[in-house]
């Protein structure tokens, strides 16, 4: 009875510690077009594509890439867990004796910038086609040339570009 005992203790020690020593690592694998762009997640720099880095909670992260010469991208990405990572069946794999990792892929195009005044000048026409009411008639018309000069009169923020 007493060897019995004596083997009780460290026979739960040893399976505590074992039981105890699985987990789960959550990675963001970051990866974009043209590589080497640079990478905030949640505002925070975490290096150039492509890249790993480990990630606690599942969710939406706000992602901003830059890179030289492309339009810089700003965005939402959702880390979804997989269904062995939520709640309930978790529990059994955090505990299990080896390592679970859940991996989340991000690719993000990044556009090449363009210097062109032309195509400036439309997308100011687009936005504020989409931002002025039709019915404010306070809006005058300014001409803006090839080298980006303004002609017409200029009344200050209440300009229309033409």
């Amino acid at each position: 009875m007493r060897t019995a005992r004596r083997f009780i203790l460290p026979a739960f020690l040893a399976f505590t510690c074992v039981a105890t020593s699985g987990c789960v690592r959550r990675t963001l694998r970051i990866s974009s077009t043209p590589p080497g762009a640079l990478v905030w997640v949640n505002h925070r720099e975490v290096g150039r594509t492509p890249l790993e880095v480990d990630f606690t909670y599942y969710g939406n992260y706000d992602v901003q890439l830059s890179h030289d010469d492309h339009e810089p991208v700003l965005t939402e990405a959702g880390a979804h867990p997989p269904a062995w990572d939520m709640i309930g069946p978790d529990l059994l794999f955090e505990v299990a004796p080896f390592q679970f990792q859940s991996v989340v892929e991000w690719h993000f195009d990044l556009e090449p910038r363009s210097d062109d005044m032309g195509a400036l000048v439309d997308r100011a026409r687009d936005l504020r086609s989409r931002t002025v009411k039709p019915t404010d008639q306070r809006m005058s018309t300014v001409r803006v040339d090839a080298d980006g000069r303004v002609e017409g009169p200029a009344e200050g923020n209440d300009a229309a570009v033409e």
